[in-house]
């Protein structure tokens, strides 16, 4: 796998927040007129990881319509998965995952990640999530494996490479329209937040419960918003802001929380014996390797042979702090400022592949208008962010450059009558979705939503510190909503 194709199979829980100017959210459609059924059934193994974590699982399909704005007209199945309560008798209702990405699959989560949620939330929820529309097997975006493998750089120099992006972006998109069919265009979380509801209505359930992270906390918020007296509790974790006005500013944000995560993981070196690169000038080593990774240099870590770009570096860097891995950081960085320049090519793959970040694109609307203003960006962030000037999510915004407008374009969240407040959960330190968006997404909701800050570092923290977990797991199972301003102290990464 290419370092490219690394970024697309990526889980994106960076994702982007824009509000344009005169655009609203679409009002809901009324409801399905024929009430749908599923047969559940085993899920079944279909990798070499799966017997053993299968067993308990249940699977099935549900029809939906392709577009939610035509309900009667042409569906496509939807894959879902569960988990029953493991204590029948201490049974509180259903708790629908909402998974990240764009990309992540939640039949995944159910079948060989349960563990993500706490032996609480186990023996007394059913767990149910579900592969998003576009992803996995749910009609999943294809497109040419050989196309997507020649995507442009997110860098760009000249007007020229501005053009060729752009026409680039517009021929992926025919492609994947051919491969993938109606659902092409179907695909966004406005779509996706009456998949949800369906999937409510199939169980029987006149309420549900929550949990999104990442990219899934925007489908919990607008969730919220769209069919609020069928929210139980809702928990939006390392949370998304679709209210941010612009490029310029969702960069902004963006950067700042990259370049954070970067200073703490040299603060850390420059004081822990256990960092590989203790006493040297961390800085000055990681800039000497983004010039080497522009001469070609630089060997890709999960590809030795073949080179790695300024960018795909950065970004491999960037994700080490989802954890946070800084040990690990630092032994990479050492291994490759004493490796010898790759010799190789990258293979050129075929068939077709799935485009996970497809859905991006119809959830956001970040227009760049030309190479000048695009430069202006990166000075922009260069200025802002030495060490990290190429966030990885620069990619979000080129990748959609001369698509169509947004089908959900990002607005300011209007949420009223919830029986319990929407708990938010978001760290200081988050490289990927700023602090800041937690607070504006808690400002916007006001008395409908609670804000929990962890103190500490990483991309989500339910699974990272006992404190959050707790806090969530109190709010899910006994609806107790923590006070304003509570926190968690923040748990030292292990490596």
């Amino acid at each position: 796998m290419t370092s490219r194709q690394i970024l697309r199979t990526t889980a994106w829980g960076v994702v982007l927040g824009f509000a344009a100017a005169g655009l609203t959210a679409v009002p809901a459609p009324a409801d399905v007129p024929k009430p749908a059924t599923v047969q559940w059934s085993g899920c079944k193994p279909e990798g070499k990881d799966d017997p053993a974590e299968v067993k308990g699982s249940q699977c099935a399909t549900l029809q939906v319509p392709v577009d939610w704005h035509h309900p009667d007209g042409p569906t496509f199945g939807l894959a879902i998965a569960r988990r029953t309560a493991k204590s029948p008798s201490d049974r509180v209702g259903v708790l629908v995952f909402g998974p990240g990405g764009p990309g992540d699959s939640g039949v995944d989560r159910i079948k060989t990640g349960i563990e993500r949620f706490s032996p609480a939330l186990q023996d007394r929820f059913d767990i149910v999530s579900f592969d998003p529309r576009g992803i996995a097997r749910s009609n999943p975006v294809l497109c040419s494996a050989a196309l997507l493998a020649r995507q442009p750089s997110p860098l760009m120099k000249s007007q020229a490479d501005f053009d060729a992006t752009v026409r680039y972006n517009r021929t992926l998109a025919a492609d994947c329209r051919k491969h993938t069919g109606p659902l092409y265009d179907h695909i966004d979380t406005w779509q996706t937040v009456r998949d949800v509801d369906a999937i409510r209505k199939v169980l029987g359930e006149s309420q549900i419960s929550f949990h999104g992270s990442s990219y899934g906390t925007m489908l919990g918020a607008q969730y919220a918003e769209a069919f609020p007296g069928h929210a139980r509790a809702i928990v939006i974790e390392a949370v998304m802001d679709h209210s941010v006005p612009t490029a310029r500013l969702f960069l902004d944000d963006e950067s700042a929380a990259v370049q954070d995560s970067f200073d703490e993981f040299v603060k850390w070196c420059d004081q822990a014996t256990a960092c590989s690169l203790h006493g040297r000038d961390v800085r000055a080593l990681w800039a000497d390797l983004l010039q080497r990774s522009g001469r070609g240099e630089i060997p890709d870590p999960r590809q030795p042979n073949v080179a790695i770009t300024p960018f795909y570096l950065s970004f491999a860097v960037f994700r080490t702090f989802y954890d946070p891995r800084w040990a690990g950081l630092a032994d990479m960085l050492k291994q490759l400022d004493e490796s010898k320049p790759p010799t190789g090519q990258a293979p050129v793959p075929t068939g077709l592949e799935n485009n996970t970040i497809a859905p991006f694109c119809q959830d956001w609307h970040l227009p760049v208008r030309n190479y000048r203003e695009y430069s202006g960006l990166i000075d922009r962030i260069g200025r802002n962010n030495p060490d990290m000037r190429y966030p990885g999510e620069l990619i979000a915004v080129t990748t959609c450059l001369g698509t169509p407008q947004a089908n959900n374009p990002q607005h300011t969240l209007k949420v009223h009558d919830l029986t319990t407040p929407v708990l938010l959960a978001g760290g200081i330190h988050d490289p990927a979705t700023p602090y800041s968006w937690a607070q504006n997404v808690a400002r916007q909701l006001g008395r409908d939503g609670r804000l929990l800050t962890y103190e500490g570092w990483g991309h989500g923290s339910y699974t990272t510190s006992p404190c959050v977990q707790s806090t969530i797991d109190d709010y899910l199972i006994k609806l107790q909503v923590p006070k304003r301003g509570t926190s968690c102290p923040a748990v030292p990464p292990v490596g």
